[in-house]
């Protein structure tokens, strides 16, 4: 007699599979966290191996026949419960996509990923982009092999595109530009026409730990469980988690300007937040996974700017702030404050950028990145190329590497792909929250007394519960009732500097 395996049996055995490959890939995380916040200069060498070792045996254990015969079998049962049929699907079609590199390519990709971000970190220190130059250059042909591997229609950056956001290609995305950049270019222009808005207070002396303090303050009231998670400082702020009860956030602190550090820490808590609602009973599986990097995005963009850049929010954490820094802010009133923080003038780096001129920042970036898949434009021509658009765009003239170039840690990371999800996901923010003022009646009191839990709690329960059973469309329909429209950033945009700037 020949004994079949229930369909329980096989779960449970697809489910003890997941998890131990997601162990491994986060013990991985846990190393490239450290690498970017701890870790001694002379250990990058071997932490280089170290990660590529533990990446390796996370993709050979991924790739396994075993593996993608139980899958199959499983997708063939009609008795799975909803929830298991869900992860089934999606580590099936996460099966067939990775099964296409190899673990020796894994493993290669690995410690050109970590080289380059050793190298990147001296290239910056060094404000020299020919150090960084040899280690681009073999991560930009890796990733033309990798978009061989997994194989594209119509041009390679389509294939590390989808990555990111299920679905995504350059004829979405250049469509998706081609929409907002004529309106946001003719709102810079109206402010252009403005009397210049006076922000000089927010840069002068800002201790450390004043300031520090004051962020943890923050990332706390906004409701990011220390229990969970921490926060630390890196060159580059970024967010990773482990799991949802382990959740890494940090930030940087320039104690001569007060804009880095607190929208890096609300920034960062946004993405926070996100990965410690996501479900942890499916620890491992893709319900435990967050959607996609646009969704991801629209959880940072949110809480940083549709809140934290309000006027309504700061009415009761402004007073806490000119309580700590009463010698700089005291003479500063909450108009003058809200106005400050939210000027709109081109300028070099990313991550400061306004809300208006932050997407052609984005756009630059994938623009470049399609060139350098296509082979349009070598690694060496980037920096010349990159201030060329600079001043196209923004205006901006680029003094050096540093402040150009090389502000980004993504590319030393291998993220080519991932720069569209920053706009993208302000898209989908504005759209978030203007649902959650329509269906949570008394939002905007409770935000203007620092009260941001009804806030949190919808999001929780739109977004943050689903985990990666719905596309980036799905779910925006399902928590807005449309799926993604343009209208609604806009709209957002244009209202709020409409007031400020009074044309």
């Amino acid at each position: 007699m020949i004994l079949t395996k229930s369909s329980k049996d096989l779960y449970a055995e697809y489910t003890d599979r997941m998890q131990k490959i997601a162990d491994v890939k986060y013990s991985a995380a846990v190393l490239q966290w450290d690498q970017e916040t701890y870790l001694p200069a002379k250990g990058a060498e071997f932490r280089g191996r170290q990660l590529a070792t533990l990446s390796e045996i996370a993709h050979q254990w991924l790739i396994e026949p075993s593996l993608g015969q139980l899958l199959q079998d499983l997708n063939g049962r009609g008795d799975l419960q909803e929830d298991e049929r869900r992860n089934v699907e999606l580590s099936l079609e996460d099966y067939e996509k990775q099964k296409k590199f190899s673990a020796a390519f894994i493993r290669r990709l690995s410690e050109a990923t970590s080289h380059s971000f050793h190298s990147w970190l001296q290239a910056r220190s060094a404000n020299s982009f020919a150090l960084f130059q040899d280690d681009l250059q073999q991560l930009v042909q890796l990733k033309k092999e990798e978009a061989e591997l997994a194989g594209y229609e119509n041009h390679p950056y389509n294939a590390l595109l989808d990555q990111y956001e299920k679905g995504a290609t350059v004829t979405l995305l250049d469509k998706v530009f081609a929409e907002v950049r004529i309106p946001l270019k003719d709102l810079l222009d109206k402010i252009a026409n403005r009397p210049t808005i006076d922000d000089s207070f927010l840069r002068g002396d800002f201790p450390r730990q004043p300031q520090w303090d004051f962020g943890m303050e923050l990332i706390k009231q906004l409701g990011f469980d220390f229990k969970a998670g921490r926060q630390d400082l890196s060159e580059h702020p970024f967010t990773t988690s482990f799991n949802s009860f382990d959740v890494r956030i940090t930030t940087r602190v320039d104690e001569h300007d007060f804009n880095h550090m607190t929208w890096s820490c609300i920034h960062e808590t946004g993405h926070g937040l996100y990965e410690q609602g996501l479900p942890p009973v499916y620890y491992g599986l893709p319900l435990g996974e967050y959607a996609s990097l646009s969704i991801h995005e629209s959880q940072s963009r949110l809480w940083e700017n549709n809140v934290g850049r309000s006027l309504n929010w700061w009415k009761s954490v402004y007073p806490r702030l000119q309580a700590i820094f009463p010698s700089q802010l005291k003479a500063i009133s909450l108009q003058q404050f809200y106005q400050g923080i939210n000027k709109v003038a081109p300028s070099l780096i990313r991550t400061e950028a306004d809300e208006v001129s932050y997407h052609f920042h984005v756009m630059i970036r994938y623009q470049l990145e399609k060139k350098l898949l296509d082979g349009s434009l070598a690694v060496v021509d980037i920096p010349a190329w990159w201030n060329e658009s600079y001043k196209t765009w923004l205006g901006v003239t680029v003094p050096d590497d540093k402040k150009g170039c090389l502000q980004d840690v993504h590319w030393s990371h291998g993220s080519f792909g991932y720069f569209p999800t920053y706009s993208l996901g302000s898209f989908y923010a504005a759209q978030m929250f203007s649902a959650a003022e329509d269906q949570l009646p008394g939002l905007h009191e409770s935000i203007g007394e620092g009260q941001t839990a009804p806030l949190l709690a919808w999001l929780r329960q739109n977004i943050h519960r689903h985990g990666r059973r719905l596309t980036s469309e799905e779910l925006c329909l399902q928590a807005t009732g449309k799926t993604l429209e343009i209208k609604y950033f806009l709209d957002y945009l244009f209202d709020k500097y409409k007031n400020i700037y009074k044309f």
